[in-house]
């Protein structure tokens, strides 16, 4: 219950949802000072949220910083990749078809092929609401190993719907794993406070590593200060879908 209230709060929380739920409702209202507060509302909104500067400038101060690697020093025994990635749906289903964020599985390839990090626990199961579709963790094992990563360093865990489950599962794996162990927990930029925080919780001491970036560096351009963006929506849906999953996982207890 939990995992649908979350994503129905999400979707009618993002910014087109609003506008369209006040642009239906001004269409439905009779009374014209009403009408007028609702539509002038929808348009404040898009303007708003479509302002790339704006959105770039949030957007940064949320996100963790990538790390380059040639500053990381330490060795770590364990990646645990976060899946939400790859595109489950898409046919054939010979090969695997990635989202946004693949970075998480490429960048995790790279710590691997520099020998930063021994081996991989990939956590992660169906993001749909009927649990259905194929498990996301064994998409990505298999494009690890189709690049040559071999499968004795790959262990799956893909029985997790969300970040909390997978805190949760990876505590149980790591649990059976004798002596002190280095971990890294990869994941996008964005999402690192809430795994981190997840993660945290379950008492699992990690190091972050953050993927794929939304935000761009700083720019006064023109364009970006003035003239609306869809890049600009696609921001703050990303930004108020992790925000309210943050406060969700805090009522919740989860971090």
């Amino acid at each position: 219950m939990f995992f649908i209230f979350s994503k129905i709060l999400a979707f009618l929380a993002q910014p087109l949802a609003i506008i369209g739920i006040l642009i239906v409702a001004g269409w439905i209202v009779r009374n014209q000072r009403w009408k007028k507060i609702l539509y002038t509302t929808a348009v404040v909104i898009f303007f708003f949220c479509s302002n790339f500067f704006i959105a770039n400038e949030v957007t940064r101060a949320w996100e963790t910083p990538v790390t380059p690697f040639a500053s990381i020093t330490k060795k770590y025994d364990y990646g645990i990749l976060l899946t939400g990635v790859t595109k489950t749906e898409m046919k054939p289903k010979d090969r695997v078809y990635f989202s946004r964020g693949a970075d998480r599985a490429t960048h995790t390839l790279q710590l691997y092929k520099l020998g930063i990090i021994r081996k991989v626990i990939i956590s992660g199961g169906s993001g749909r609401l009927d649990g259905g579709g194929v498990l996301e963790a064994d998409d990505l094992a298999s494009f690890l190993e189709l690049a040559g990563m071999p499968d004795e360093d790959i262990i799956i865990e893909n029985r997790s719907k969300n970040t909390h489950e997978s805190a949760v599962n990876v505590g149980k794996i790591l649990s059976k794993i004798e002596g002190p162990k280095e971990l890294l927990l990869i994941t996008s930029a964005f999402h690192i406070p809430r795994s981190m925080a997840c993660f945290k919780k379950m008492g699992i001491q990690a190091d972050a590593f953050a993927t794929d970036p939304n935000a761009d560096e700083r720019s006064f351009n023109l364009g970006n200060l003035l003239l609306p963006r869809l890049e600009a929506i696609a921001m703050w849906q990303m930004l108020i879908r992790e925000w309210i999953g943050f406060v969700a996982y805090w009522f919740a207890g989860y971090i």
